[in-house]
């Protein structure tokens, strides 16, 4: 664990590294280039620094072979490197900028419309695609793979266009929100760090949970090109140490920087993650994330934190989001996802999970991890026949979306108090404020008016 996380810092720590880098810049960009690459990658080191001191500190621990050690041994090949990934991101990030923020905020939403277009189609043709390989296709696939090659390559042209648009249109608001910069005394930024985001793929995440009980007790990236047999490898050789594990796709990832969104979602959804990523990083500086931080290292496991800091990122993305999506994209011709029916659905989706994430608990605080299992297992292949295909229902599943307070999933009281708190705050920025120098749940507590 310890060569893991120097290995992983090293490149931070290596002034050899550093120049090199920075001799890269010199060659191959003009001087205001240069600059503005110098400046990213100064940013860049100061984020992903403070971030990636964690698990430094966590290594610090004596290990535990018996599981620490075969982990590794299992998933080592599929590991995604977040330093590696940064120091190609830069490069690229400084090669494909060709206008400034101003500039491409002033276009308002019109590449940002193409954009999800595009995307939008190259979703359907991926469908059309896969139902061909399963022999239900009707198209003719040759025809359909070169238009979706197509496509992918427009959508690569103006990706960079797309993140920085957006990028500024969230920094904007959070400016006029008085949301930003958590070091604003000593830094003249109105947000920091500043709003910088991929869209791209991000890596896997595989969560390791007790079987005796719903807890997040270890996350571990993977790479995003892993596949469905190589996760269910993982997953069956890591469950012979007595846990319960899931390999999950993410729609966004605030542990390296740039952060990550999927770029495989629609306008709104990425909106509201490239916010949330954001708050991560910037919640990091504040106690509340920090000791979010030390929870997700296991320096300083505590659950309770984890889902007050996702509840609070997650509810101040979503006002947010929407402030920048009525801005500059209400009446823009961003094509919109379908209507849902405004009828109550035949199945409540939402209602059978609480209800299985109850009966889970009650099994579980019983003794009955067996039992528990098999139960998830049947309610899975019932939620099947209703049209809701879940590849893997278990302790780690319920322990990953548990997460999020306000998730329909969660049944924890945390995020009726976090809501509570929000009802209670003049602004925003006040909600944000009060949130972030949370470091128990007992200030959650008292700051939403509860007796803890």
């Amino acid at each position: 664990m310890a060569n893991y996380a120097l290995m992983e810092l090293r490149w931070l720590k290596d002034s050899f590294v550093k120049r090199q880098l920075i001799r890269i810049a010199r060659r191959s960009f003009s001087a205001g280039r240069e600059r503005l690459f110098v400046k990213r990658l100064k940013v860049a080191f100061a984020v992903t620094a403070g971030v990636a001191l964690i698990p430094l500190i966590a290594a610090s621990r004596p290990p535990v072979p018996s599981f620490d050690q075969k982990l590794d041994s299992i998933v080592s090949q599929h590991r995604f490197s977040i330093a590696g990934w940064e120091i190609k991101s830069l490069i690229n990030d400084i090669k494909k900028s060709n206008s400034s923020k101003d500039s491409l905020v002033k276009a308002e939403a019109t590449g940002t419309s193409e954009y999800f277009s595009l995307t939008e189609r190259i979703r359907g043709l991926k469908r059309e695609l896969a139902a061909d390989g399963n022999g239900f296709g009707q198209g003719d696939p040759v025809k359909l793979g070169n238009e979706l090659g197509q496509l992918e390559a427009r959508r690569a042209a103006i990706t960079p266009d797309t993140e920085s648009t957006i990028a500024k249109q969230i920094e904007d608001v959070l400016a006029e929100q008085g949301i930003g910069n958590p070091f604003e005394k000593y830094l003249k930024l109105s947000v920091f760090p500043p709003v910088n985001f991929k869209l791209q793929t991000p890596p896997h995440l595989l969560v390791i949970s007790p079987r005796d009980k719903i807890e997040n007790m270890k996350n571990l990236l993977l790479r995003q090109d892993i596949t469905l047999d190589e996760m269910e490898s993982i997953e069956n050789q890591v469950e012979q140490e007595g846990v319960s594990t899931l390999v999950l796709e993410l729609g966004g990832l605030a542990t390296a920087y740039p952060t990550f969104v999927t770029n495989n979602a629609d306008l709104r959804f990425t909106i509201n993650a490239a916010v949330e990523e954001w708050l991560h990083q910037y919640l990091f500086f504040k106690p509340l994330g920090f000791r979010y931080a030390l929870d997700t290292a296991g320096i300083r496991p505590d659950y309770q934190i984890a889902i007050i800091n996702e509840t609070v990122a997650g509810m101040v993305s979503r006002e947010i989001g929407a402030m920048v999506y009525e801005r500059y994209y209400r009446t823009s011709t961003v094509t919109k996802p379908e209507a849902r029916p405004t009828s109550p659905p035949a199945f409540d989706f939402n209602r059978e999970m609480r209800e299985i994430r109850k009966a889970v608990d009650a099994f579980l605080a019983q003794g009955q991890v067996e039992q528990a299992e098999q139960f998830m297992e049947e309610k899975r292949l019932f939620l099947a026949s209703k049209g809701y295909h879940i590849r893997k229902l278990n302790q780690a599943y319920f322990a990953f979306y548990g997460t999020y307070g306000d998730h329909p999933m969660s049944v924890s009281p945390i995020g009726t108090e976090v809501r509570q708190l929000r009802a209670k705050a003049a602004s925003l920025k006040d909600f944000l404020e009060t949130a972030s120098m949370i470091t128990v749940r007992e200030d959650l507590q008292r700051a939403a008016g509860k007796a803890p």
